[in-house]
């Protein structure tokens, strides 16, 4: 799923389904960029069952992403995925706007 130039992989969208699914009807993951971190900037991650009129949606299969407009600005671009490996799952962002980011990849600097 993309738009605003936001992608949203398979996996992704997947992980979200089913978390939104646990939830009350009319739930949403809002994505969102906040100052903080040792980076600088930092990602957060929110179920909401409210959005804002100007708020980027991108639903598909389940799932709904919500991002606010300042958020989009630090995310264009980048690519919302969830990865599960040896270390761990999470969601994690590819952001191509980040100039470095901390090692749990959570916060970032631009």
């Amino acid at each position: 799923m993309a738009s605003g130039n936001v992608t949203v992989t398979d996996r992704a969208v997947r992980k979200i389904a089913g978390i939104l699914q646990a939830e009350p009807a009319g739930a949403m993951l809002r994505v969102s960029v906040e100052g903080g971190g040792c980076s600088g900037f930092q990602y957060r991650f929110d179920v909401e069952r409210e959005r804002a009129g100007d708020d980027l949606v991108l639903a598909t299969g389940g799932a709904t992403v919500v991002i606010d407009p300042v958020s989009v600005g630090f995310l264009a671009g980048a690519e919302i995925d969830y990865v599960d490996d040896l270390i761990g799952a999470a969601f994690k962002i590819n952001n191509p706007n980040a100039k470095s980011s901390c090692g749990c990849g959570t916060s970032f600097s631009l």
